[in-house]
């Protein structure tokens, strides 16, 4: 579901117009000031790798049904990542997991629902049996030169192709796992430079 502009303060009610915040032009509340920000979804994810190569879930649902990803979803309200991560592996796939890693960071522009920073991890399976599930309608391993022509989305094919190029993603300590209480954040990959908050914090 597209995104919808604010027309109306969640606080009190009046009609929102549109003011210079920080540089661009935001909805804002002409009686009280609060300024409705539209902020990119968290999102979390799994690159799965074995033998058989890396494991992909095939979409149920629009948008882009019937194209493949990595198992991968939005984040709970008060969920780490590390745990989003490893449940939707275990909803989409079947499988249990264990995060060793970080792969990498990505913002999601072309999704017609939200904007999204992906985050995906490294894992290893602990326990599970393979089966689609939840919004997924097939799951199965690839090997990385021979992956499906229909990758969903593009921040998933940017971390295929590292993931082909031979990026692993940076390792986790052992206690660094799913039960990381929430707001804790994880490191991030030296092959990359670390992200910084560039707005107020709210």
């Amino acid at each position: 579901m597209p995104l919808l502009n604010a027309r109306f303060c969640p606080r009190c009610g009046a009609r929102l117009v549109m003011r210079d915040e920080h540089g661009r032009p935001r909805p804002t509340c002409p009686e009280c000031g609060h300024i409705a920000y539209r902020n990119p979804v968290p999102a979390a994810g799994v690159i799965l790798t074995g033998r058989a190569g890396v494991l992909l879930v095939r979409r149920k649902f629009d948008p882009r049904a019937g194209a493949w990803c990595l198992p991968a979803g939005f984040m709970e309200y008060g969920e780490a990542p590390e745990k989003c991560a490893v449940r939707e592996l275990f909803e989409e796939t079947g499988l249990r997991a264990r995060v060793t890693g970080l792969f990498g960071v990505y913002a999601g522009f072309d999704d017609p629902r939200v904007r999204a920073v992906l985050i995906l991890y490294t894992a290893e399976r602990t326990g599970g049996r393979l089966r689609p599930g939840d919004d997924a309608i097939d799951a199965r391993h690839f090997a990385l030169g021979r992956l499906p022509r229909l990758i969903a989305f593009a921040a998933h094919r940017r971390a295929l192709e590292e993931l082909r190029a031979g990026h692993r993603g940076i390792s986790l300590p052992p206690s660094t796992d799913a039960a990381r209480p929430a707001g804790r954040g994880s490191w991030p990959s030296p092959n990359r430079p670390a992200l910084r908050d560039r707005g107020r914090p709210r």
